[in-house]
This record gives structure tokens, C-alpha cells and sequence, in this order.
């Protein structure tokens, strides 16, 4: 099984930062167990002030499934995790040239080292 690393970005209200980093230090419990059981594997987000004075978020995991598209689907399903969004989603700020369908934009990954 081939591992799928994903990566994507996103930009966030720098007024709400401290609460979005208050939610990650304790994520819900059941959206943790959702995330594995949609075969996701080292989460990561990282926040990131850039030159044009605005902070982003930097987010990294491994898929570890076979069927990533169904695998995602039932993850958005998941009535706790669309709780966790409903949270999270008006700290963040969509890119506007993002694909049809994301909330995070995509980002091509270019490198890796093992």
C-alpha cells in the first residue's frame, strides 16, 4: 500500500489565533478516531506569519487507505466531525482561487525524503 501524502493551506483570522491553537491542544477525542478510521496518519498544521502580513495555516498528513475519495467522503460525514468544523471553519480563511469542493487548498507536493 503506497502512502499518499497530502498538504494544503489556508488562511486564518490572526484575531482568532490563540483560540484555533487553544482547539488543537485538545482536538475531540471522536474527531481524532474518525481521522484514523478515514486512514489518516501524522496530522500536522502549522501556522505561519508571511511577508504580506497575513498568518496561514500549513497542514501535512499521510493516507494510508486504498480508496482516498470514499475515505474522505465518510470522514465529512461524520456528524462530530462537522461539529469540529462548524468550529473551526469561521477562524479560517478559504483562498478564493481554491479548487471546486475544498476548503484548504491544495498544495502539489514536490519533494520528499525518507
Amino acid at each position: 500500500m503506497a502512502i499518499k501524502r497530502v498538504g494544503s493551506v489556508i488562511g486564518i483570522d490572526p484575531h482568532q489565533i490563540e483560540e484555533y491553537k487553544r482547539l488543537h491542544a485538545a482536538v475531540w477525542p471522536d474527531v481524532l478516531a474518525a481521522n484514523e478510521r478515514a486512514n489518516i496518519r501524522n496530522y500536522s498544521i502549522f501556522l505561519r506569519w508571511m511577508p504580506d502580513g497575513k498568518p496561514y495555516l500549513f497542514s501535512y498528513f499521510e493516507y494510508v487507505g486504498d480508496d482516498f475519495d470514499t475515505d474522505m467522503k465518510a470522514l465529512a460525514q461524520d456528524r462530530r466531525v462537522q461539529q469540529w468544523w462548524s468550529v473551526c471553519e469561521p477562524i479560517q480563511r478559504p483562498f478564493t482561487d481554491r479548487a471546486e469542493g475544498e476548503w484548504w487548498a491544495s498544495a502539489e507536493n514536490v519533494f520528499y525524503a525518507p
